[in-house]
């Protein structure tokens, strides 16, 4: 059946919008890849999200938008990297993330280390090591590495002594000489430094007492960075495993260990905050 010649226009006319709205959308979708041109990180506020904001001119540089988002606690940045919601974090150290992938079963690891935060014991109701009372209050993060990482500093201070090889697994079981019979309060590591009032002393990880306004130069005592801690204790990028590799991970790490990173923590964080690249 022969068709009208006014109709075989109409449906050529028709086809060819057709075809234009198909390349419209081709186009679309196409530009929907701006998309993987956008690195989401969790970060904790206070260091890691103020750096990751001093690098973002660097990853415009390189054709990347920085999202950051906060996070103030250890748990919900690994989970929200295992599911896929981030690209990657930067709020802990190498050791306590093995530890959470070894009790969570996640699936993440180490792109690059970045920087270490001495960790501190500062003052509460007591303000010097020598004058701890017998019997004082010694607050502490309550999960198992950063707990060990606080004992291992009461220890360097001679305040108590662990058992040989307790090391980076260290618990208060662990303790066998406390000679001024330490009361060991293990608590959540963001609440140490609302808890300073109430104990005579707190080990501090780096990033919480910078938030709460405590200066390292006003810590008791500080690990060293130039001992064992500075290396199990590194702060890193985390990304999920497999994506070690991809062009993201290495533009964010370009970024942050570039100098305009190490100038900006050398000059924010008067040693609170050391790089290690």
């Amino acid at each position: 059946m022969k068709k009208h010649p006014i109709a075989a226009r109409l449906c050529a006319v028709a086809l060819a919008v057709v075809c234009v709205a198909g390349l419209a959308a081709c186009g679309q979708s196409g530009s929907s890849s701006d998309g993987d041109k956008t690195i989401k990180v969790g970060a904790s506020p206070t260091p890691h999200a103020q750096i990751l904001d001093a690098v973002k001119d660097e990853l415009a540089k390189d054709g990347y938008t920085l999202e950051v988002v906060e996070y103030n606690d250890y748990i919900q940045p690994n989970t929200a990297l295992e599911d896929g919601q981030l690209d990657a974090n930067y709020f802990q150290h190498v050791t306590y993330l093995n530890d959470f992938n070894e009790e969570n079963g996640t699936h993440l690891v180490d792109a690059a280390d970045i920087h270490f935060e001495p960790f501190g014991l500062y003052a509460g109701k007591t303000s010097s090591l020598d004058a701890l009372p017998d019997g004082a209050t010694v607050a502490v993060p309550n999960d198992t590495t950063n707990e060990a990482r606080a004992l291992l500093l009461l220890q360097q201070e001679g305040l108590i002594k662990l058992k040989d090889g307790a090391g980076l697994n260290a618990t208060v079981v662990d303790i066998v000489e406390n000679p001024k019979n330490l009361k060991i309060e293990e608590l959540e590591a963001a609440q140490l430094p609302r808890s300073l009032q109430d104990v005579d002393i707190a080990a501090i990880n780096g990033n919480y007492a910078l938030g709460a306004g405590l200066n390292v130069s006003d810590a008791l005592a500080t690990e060293s960075d130039q001992g064992e801690a500075a290396k199990a204790y590194a702060n890193i990028v985390a990304v999920k495993d497999g994506n070690q590799d991809s062009e993201k991970t290495k533009a964010l790490v370009k970024a942050l260990t570039s100098e305009t990173a190490k100038k900006y923590i050398d000059d924010t964080y008067d040693g609170a905050v050391v790089t290690v690249f």
